[in-house]
């Protein structure tokens, strides 16, 4: 199987890898702990909103009819009758012929179907027993009627939303506390390779320095999934393959990094011909990163990535974070977002896959340019940091000139 690889497009390898995914659970949490995380049932209002008739600015509640002529030469004299804040309730209903000083969001007086501001009265900050009122004004103006905004029982936010300060406000208005939230996936991340060293080690020669582990628990705790840190595996099948039998157990997906290709010591590709393991795909038309692979064992799914910085850096955004973002609740219309931009510069490289560059976005005025970050071979790493989307380059041996149309798949917010 090592040698004879059956090709998958990335659209194929995203719809196998979803396939039988579904969130994990759901718990419920207290509202202040609730931001970042993904509702997992329908928020409805349990009242209206507003829940009653009320002022939506500072000045005074009025018959509109009442009004009727008023203009600065000749202002109609009301009498105040009282004043009304935000949580009172008034006394009664308002007579013909008077007013009410009344402030924002405080409760409409019944009989009263207008505000007329301070501004457009006289001597606006005088407590009067009469008003002088300088403008004819309409019924429901400067008014905020019961049910306006929402009615009740009607749905105001979606499972699957993720729940940011907004989305808290409208939880705290409709009581919807505790919240019940999707649980956050288990994804166990396993580095596989003799030359890996720890970070904080240093290399001799012939070794590196560990950094996918580290940015995959990065991007992992990004995308909404609860990191775990494997032992890192050397390269021996055997031990692997213990590792992984007591991992899966621990974890709702495995990530691993390194191992996939064709090498005498790749161990993922050697797993591949197990028993007890299903094959969803061992190679998937994308560059960097073809030989990526996904199997199912024991029940739980193994995404292994290529060991090369860049490409498992690419191999997690096009792969494994749409199906964290199912197992994590995340309501989306589609796996991948695409989006479209015009190409900043030349990029002729030819390639009998699609190509993903990691790139930068640029809005000049209304027109976003794709800039490819120089550095697309699949090992490099200096400018991860700066990635904001990939860039589709098609496969052929034109690519594509500066000043085309490009897909990109952005994942910045």
């Amino acid at each position: 199987m090592r040698f004879h690889r059956e090709t998958v497009t990335v659209e194929e390898a995203v719809r196998r890898l979803l396939a039988g995914a579904a969130p994990i659970g759901i718990e419920e949490v207290p509202l202040a702990e609730a931001h970042g995380r993904i509702l997992a049932q329908d928020c409805r209002a349990d009242c209206a909103l507003p829940s009653f008739d009320r002022a939506s600015l500072d000045g005074y509640a009025v018959r509109a009819a009442d009004t009727a002529g008023a203009a600065p030469q000749s202002p109609v004299r009301l009498r105040v009758a009282g004043c009304l804040k935000a949580g009172d309730v008034p006394a009664g209903p308002i007579k013909r012929g008077e007013a009410v000083r009344i402030m924002t969001g405080a409760m409409m007086p019944a009989g009263a179907d207008a505000v007329v501001m301070f501004e457009q009265t006289e001597n606006p900050g005088e407590w009067l027993d009469a008003v002088l009122i300088k403008r004819e004004l309409e019924p429901g103006e400067n008014v905020a009627y019961k049910g306006q905004e929402i009615t009740s029982g009607e749905m105001v936010l979606a499972a699957g939303e993720q729940i940011g300060g907004g989305a808290l406000a409208v939880l705290a208005t409709f009581g919807m506390t505790p919240v019940p939230v999707y649980q956050k996936p288990r994804i166990g991340i396993l580095s596989i390779g003799d030359e890996l060293v720890d970070p904080a080690q240093p290399p001799s020669p012939g070794k590196i320095r560990d950094s996918n582990t580290i940015m995959l628990w990065g991007l992992i705790h990004e995308s909404g999934g609860i990191p775990l840190v494997c032992q890192r595996l050397p390269d021996d099948l055997e031990t692997a393959k213990a590792e992984i039998d007591q991992v899966l157990g621990q974890v709702d997906l495995l990530v691993t990094t390194g191992g996939v290709s064709v090498g005498d010591k790749d161990i993922v590709a050697s797993l591949v011909d197990e028993p007890d393991v299903e094959l969803l795909f061992n190679r998937v038309a994308m560059r960097p990163g073809s030989p990526t692979t996904a199997i199912r064992q024991s029940g739980r799914l193994i995404c292994a990535l290529s060991g090369n910085p860049g490409a498992c850096f690419t191999g997690f955004h096009l792969l494994v974070r749409p199906l964290l973002a199912r197992l994590a609740g995340r309501r989306e219309a589609s796996p991948m977002r695409s989006e479209k931009a015009l190409l900043i510069c030349d990029y002729h490289k030819p390639c009998p896959y699609p190509r993903y560059l990691r790139g930068r976005l640029q809005l000049q005025e209304t027109t976003l340019y794709a800039i490819p970050d120089g550095f697309d071979k699949s090992g490099m790493l200096r400018t991860l940091k700066d990635a904001e989307c990939l860039i589709v380059i098609p496969p052929g041996g034109r690519g594509r000139s500066a000043g085309e149309v490009v897909e990109i798949i952005p994942f910045r917010k």
